[in-house]
């Protein structure tokens, strides 16, 4: 599985940005997905997952109630709608793709990541 993850850019705080992460390869729908992001000089950490068919999500504290995570099958695709952008949001975002259908916050459940996407908000 290769993911690619795009939709990164600079927004000023209060601002939104929705991230894309496009995978190749077959039975899209049988990978839990996530989203983790990572600034300068601290661990990457969690950010959102959803299950294979996208019913169950789960989020980090830090986002929930302003990040959404969705995905759509049919388009081998994951989103994450970010709304409400702090500063504290800018990092590396990245996707991956878990070999089970069952979300997880923990990265090193993750079989598969994309390059990361660059999110930087301005205050």
């Amino acid at each position: 599985v290769q993911l690619q993850a795009s939709g990164g850019g600079l927004v000023q705080a209060g601002g939104s940005l929705r991230l894309s992460c496009t995978a190749s390869g077959r039975r899209f729908s049988l990978y839990a997905m996530g989203w983790f992001r990572q600034a300068p000089g601290k661990e990457r950490e969690f950010v959102a997952t959803t299950s294979g068919s996208g019913q169950t999500t789960y989020y980090a504290d830090s986002v929930k109630g302003r990040f959404t995570i969705a995905r759509d099958n049919t388009k081998n695709t994951v989103y994450l709608q970010m709304v409400s952008l702090k500063p504290e949001d800018t990092a590396v975002y990245y996707c991956a793709a878990r070999g089970s259908y069952s979300p997880s916050g923990v990265p090193d459940e993750y079989d598969y990541w994309g390059q990361g996407t660059q999110v930087t908000v301005s205050s």
